[in-house]
């Protein structure tokens, strides 16, 4: 919580480090201060964004939230620091919280003092129980040794080390596409109803010759005029789909080897390892 002196017993400060109460010889100080700059990993290994500043709690001591620079505020976004895991000397912090629980986190301005409320809202979003809020394993590491300082030894003890390889993601061009429309031409065909005219004989029989008149014998022609459906071809462009561009991202794996050094030990004047050499 972050708020004026006096008001809340729990009260969290920022880090710049001369803020930071020394903790075992000042390791707390040199191993936040290389945080700082960190890119910030969920736990599914999503980039999120880079670590800005450390928020620890005065009472216990311990780092309690982070501001990350992730874009999609206009601000530092506020991400817990209880089970995250950070390796001496990596550049990478791994938060136990997903990508989304960040994106929909409540948006809390840090330019002002953060509220007892604003806090609630942080742990009730991220289900973080604020009596174990603090990044205790981040306390235990600071009784190894810090950057630039190494962990003291007697004659009879030595210190064997092995390198691990660290992979590092980084958003590269993979190719382009692009739509694009031509004209083909295809016959198409369709049936359409007509109608036309045709001939016929009626045939009426005459019960009364006076109505019809005088009737002479010789020959006679008459002419009837026929109509038919005369179709002809038209074409009319219509619009018949929208078609556009859309990128789906795809998680898949890939394999990455490389040749690691690590240190053995080996004896002389003194009975073997019943287990063999380390």
């Amino acid at each position: 919580m972050f708020a004026p002196s006096g008001r809340i017993a729990r009260d969290v400060v920022p880090h710049p480090l001369q803020q930071i109460p020394k903790y075992r010889g000042g390791i707390l100080t040199g191993l936040l201060d290389e945080i700082i700059g960190n890119a910030v990993y969920d736990r599914s290994g999503d980039k999120i964004g880079k670590v800005k500043q450390i928020y620890i709690d005065n009472t216990s001591g311990s780092p309690t939230w982070a501001a990350v620079s992730t874009g999609f505020f206009h601000d530092d976004s506020l991400v817990p620091l209880v089970g995250a895991q950070h390796a001496a000397g990596s550049d990478a912090l791994k938060l136990q919280v997903d990508k989304d629980e960040v994106k929909s986190a409540p948006h809390i301005t840090l330019d002002h003092d953060i509220s007892v409320d604003e806090e609630e809202q942080l742990f009730t979003h991220y289900r973080v129980d604020p009596r174990r809020a603090g990044w205790d394993a981040f306390v235990e590491t600071t009784g190894q040794q810090g950057r630039g300082e190494r962990a003291m030894t007697t004659d009879e003890e030595m210190i064997r080390s092995a390198e691990h390889l660290e992979v590092n993601r980084e958003r590269t061009t993979s190719g382009k596409a692009r739509l694009r429309k031509y004209a083909v031409t295809e016959e198409q065909t369709i049936t359409v109803p007509t109608t036309h005219e045709e001939v016929r004989i009626e045939r009426e029989p005459i019960t009364d010759p006076d109505m019809v008149g005088r009737a002479d014998i010789g020959e006679e022609e008459r002419e009837v005029t026929l109509r038919e459906d005369h179709l002809t071809l038209g074409k009319e462009s219509v619009p018949v789909e929208r078609v556009r561009l859309a990128v789906d991202e795809v998680e898949d794996t890939q394999t990455m080897s490389g040749t690691v050094r690590k240190e053995r030990f080996e004896t002389e004047g003194i009975e073997e390892d019943p287990e063999g050499k380390r």
